[in-house]
């Protein structure tokens, strides 16, 4: 068989199927006809062994508990991909299933850290790490990205090992690639943070989920650029990302260290997760095995969507700034220099071009006056949404 599910181009009406992207702008204070390309999902129909896959177990018909066991496929189908997209050799018994990456972040701040303790971030980044870091009670430290002139994110050394002691910092969680700003960090960038974590004794989450949304250099497992961060490393994977699949609630966790692992899967234990669901470890299996064509296939037009935005914003969007990105499907626009103050762009971009675009603001102080937009739809869906940010300027 082959793949069927390769036109990127086509338009899928995702309205009307509970779809948070589409289905909910009302609820949350946007017009009802907006244009959303804000969250990160794609608007593509994912690889048709996906499809064939799921369409196989509705036939059977019975959706009762489920789970994994070494041997019957699952865990060499996401070894496999690991070991093939990004030369890294995963063990059995470092793998840990948890229904979202977010659910893994908080379950690694409860086990981690205590009450009052401080989690270190980069903002501006993905804005769930400092809300999850919050609503469990502990306090969110940011050593902020340092932006030069030219526009290139850089991690900031010295702020963050005085950020660790001077708030006494129990844990960072990592964004590797760097949503939103689409950096992908080297090996010596790695290494440079991860030893300062190591002599602080700060245990390091990696959100590894863009991962393999690579246009520039080379995707670094980050417990990989040192043999000491295993031990203090627990990444996070998923196919929700590569294959658009994040409703379907599967990820896949890699804790080497014993200890670090026992101290994760007892925290897991007590928020009373036991078995992941039928659909998302079928789909997640059959996109490991089967839907590297697709993914391929995928990621070139994507590719060619970012390069088409970067140009259309230089040539057509005065006082707005931003690149292609190293990683990640998303784009980080820079708004700053068209001189509107941020709640007049906002009125704007959702009033006027009626679009919904994720305002930098919620990245950190250091997103405002930015905006994140998702590339990953067809082209003509980009192209219009861009059209109208040229309207409003």
């Amino acid at each position: 068989m082959t793949e069927r599910n390769l036109d990127f181009d086509r338009i899928v009406d995702r309205r009307n199927t509970r779809c948070l992207k589409y289905d909910f702008a009302a609820r949350r204070g946007y017009p009802e006809d907006v244009l959303p390309l804000w969250v990160a999902d794609m608007d593509f129909r994912t690889s048709s062994f996906v499809e064939d896959a799921l369409a196989e177990l509705t036939r059977h018909n019975i959706y009762g508990y489920s789970n994994t066991q070494p041997g019957d496929g699952f865990f060499e189908a996401v070894s496999g991909w690991m070991k093939r997209q990004h030369g890294w050799d995963v063990e059995p018994e470092w793998h840990v299933k948890t229904p979202g990456v977010c659910f893994a972040i908080a379950t690694a701040i409860r086990a981690l850290t205590d009450p009052g303790d401080s989690v270190i971030i980069q903002q501006p980044v993905y804005y769930p790490f400092s809300s999850l870091i919050r609503v469990n009670g502990r306090k969110a430290v940011s050593s902020d990205l340092v932006r030069d002139a030219a526009g290139n994110y850089r991690m900031d050394y010295e702020d963050f090992e005085q950020k660790i002691i001077d708030n006494g910092v129990k844990l960072f969680i990592l964004c590797n690639p760097h949503n939103p700003v689409g950096r992908v960090w080297t090996g010596p960038e790695l290494v440079r943070i991860g030893r300062i974590c190591a002599a602080h004794g700060v245990k390091v989450f990696s959100d590894e989920i863009h991962g393999d949304f690579i246009w520039e250099g080379t995707h670094r497992v980050f417990q990989e650029t040192d043999p000491a961060f295993r031990g203090m490393t627990i990444t996070a994977t998923s196919p929700s990302k590569t294959f658009n699949l994040a409703g379907l609630q599967q990820s896949n966790i890699f804790i080497p260290d014993p200890e670090l692992r026992r101290g994760f899967t007892e925290e897991l234990r007590r928020t009373g997760y036991d078995e992941p669901t039928i659909f998302g470890i079928t789909a997640a299996q059959a996109a490991y095995e089967k839907g590297e064509a697709w993914y391929e296939a995928m990621k070139a037009y994507v590719e060619e969507n970012l390069r088409f935005a970067a140009e259309f914003v230089q040539d057509r969007l005065p006082g707005v700034e931003t690149r292609k990105p190293e990683g990640t499907y998303l784009m980080w626009l820079d708004f700053r220099g068209t001189g509107i103050g941020t709640e007049e762009l906002e009125e704007r971009i959702i009033r006027r071009a009626r679009l919904w675009l994720d305002s930098g603001s919620i990245f950190g102080k250091a997103g405002e006056g930015f905006q994140r937009i998702n590339a990953a739809c067809p082209r003509s869906i980009l192209r219009e949404a861009l059209e109208r940010l040229e309207g409003i300027l």
